[in-house]
């Protein structure tokens, strides 16, 4: 591996991209220390987290900060992150299935993309002004007139000020990615997510690690071998787990029909179509948890106006750690698994595809039944899929609840965070690969005697 750390470094455009983006990435990080300029800090760092609870949004805030590359606590400029760009782009996504001139724009290659890509922008600011604005207002209304904003900041300009401050971070955030997807090396979208989850590893290891330096680690204590051990065999199983997963691909096989011009007989040769046991990726785990936060939400908020006991309640049913919550949550993820793959995946287009540069499956006939057999090859995988995110996603929740780790610790073994972070190295490995296969070097994950 050092070798192949040598050879890296030896070609030029490799090493500037890397740089590049590692230099991109400390200045995404930098920016969490510059804070908005109407937010009283310290009283912020102390009440944020009391209101956020009395409000019933804690979890919205720990999983908008997972997803977004953000930190809400913080109150910076990137205190929306990325997750504005990540919402428009999911928006498009989906409009460009039911709404017609977004569909087309998609078939015509990267003009098409590109015009998304701008609406896409536009998108962007609008969603970040709606965003910025409520948090903002939000903090200035915090209960029992304890407000987190200064005393002489109050105002409704203030307020424009600190919500054009945030809109211009994200939009800087969303310009740091496109730089990286440009000049340097990745997804840049990607990479920003994941550096926001690496970053809270140290955090996480400390707080899993603090009962070693006052108890010990010896048997029984909260941070002994017994402990220790079993949750460090877990977490390698687990990750080799989500890179199968992740990897795993169901090949089709594809024969092209035989063409003869003039003396000579052209195709005949046999393929494979691979599909994806995991076609939906980790939005399935999103889309779930995110539907999830409001009932909890709803239910917290009636219960609070009300002061009814049923209310509170049904918002006890709906935690996190509620048997009904995590029946809900796997339900989900098994839904939108099959809602998601059945936006990005189309068996006609194939089916057609295939048709028209004359291959075919063997044993099926071009068009209605090769389409019929690819849907209900792609229905069983994703069943397996499904199966497998929604165990990566209770996860957490199981360790937290039996092993007496706390959610943060537990969250790097499995939910959205732990799923982005492999997938994202995944690709990133495949890039490098890539840049190294083309000077005629070895990949990373290559044998040294190959």
């Amino acid at each position: 591996m050092l070798a192949r750390l040598k050879t890296i470094y030896a070609i030029p455009e490799l090493r500037q991209k890397i740089l590049l983006t590692l230099i991109l990435l400390a200045v995404y990080r930098m920016g969490f220390a510059i804070p908005l300029p109407i937010i009283d800090q310290s009283v912020f760092k102390e009440n944020f987290a009391n209101f956020a609870s009395n409000q019933g949004i804690d979890q919205l805030v720990e999983a908008v900060s997972l997803l977004s590359a953000s930190k809400l606590g913080n109150a910076t400029i990137f205190g929306l992150g990325i997750m504005p760009y990540i919402s428009a782009s999911i928006i498009f996504q989906l409009l460009g299935q039911v709404y017609p001139p977004l569909e087309q724009l998609q078939k015509e290659g990267e003009a098409g993309r590109k015009k998304i890509n701008e609406y896409t922008r536009y998108a962007t600011v609008v969603i970040c002004l709606g965003q910025s604005f409520f948090w903002i207002y939000t903090l200035g209304q915090a209960p029992e007139g304890s407000s987190l904003l200064l005393r002489d900041y109050n105002a409704w300009y203030w307020y424009i000020m600190a919500t054009v401050t945030m809109t211009c971070g994200t939009i800087f955030l969303m310009w740091i990615g496109e730089q990286i997807d440009e000049y340097g090396i990745g997804n840049g979208v990607s990479l920003l997510i994941m550096a926001g989850i690496l970053a809270r590893m140290p955090s996480a290891a400390m707080e899993l690690l603090r009962p070693a330096f006052t108890k010990g680690i010896g048997l029984g204590t909260g941070a002994g071998i017994d402990k220790l051990l079993p949750l460090a065999g877990l977490f390698v199983a687990i990750v080799l787990g989500v890179i199968a997963i992740t990897q795993a691909q169901r090949r089709i096989p594809i024969q092209s029909a035989k063409h003869v011009r003039g003396r000579k007989v052209l195709g005949g040769q046999r393929q494979s179509l691979p599909l994806r046991v995991n076609q939906a990726g980790v939005m399935p785990i999103i889309f779930a948890s995110s539907l999830l936060m409001f009932p909890g939400m709803i239910l917290g908020g009636l219960g609070s106006l009300t002061g009814l006991d049923f209310f509170t309640e049904w918002k006890n049913v709906f935690d996190a750690h509620a048997l009904v919550y995590n029946a809900c949550y796997v339900a989900l993820i098994f839904f939108f698994c099959y809602f998601w793959t059945s936006i990005t995946f189309n068996p006609k287009d194939m089916a057609d595809n295939l048709k028209d540069y004359g291959s075919f499956v063997p044993g099926y006939r071009p068009g209605t039944h090769t389409e019929r057999y690819l849907d209900q090859v792609m229905t069983r995988i994703t069943y397996a899929g499904a199966g497998f995110l929604a165990l990566i996603a209770i996860i957490p929740t199981v360790l937290a609840t039996n092993m007496d780790v706390s959610f943060t610790v537990a969250s790097f073994y499995g939910g959205t965070g732990l799923l982005i972070v492999v997938s994202v190295c995944l690709d990133l490995v495949q890039k490098i690969d890539s840049h190294l296969v083309m000077r005629n070097k070895g990949g990373l994950l290559e044998s040294s005697d190959v």
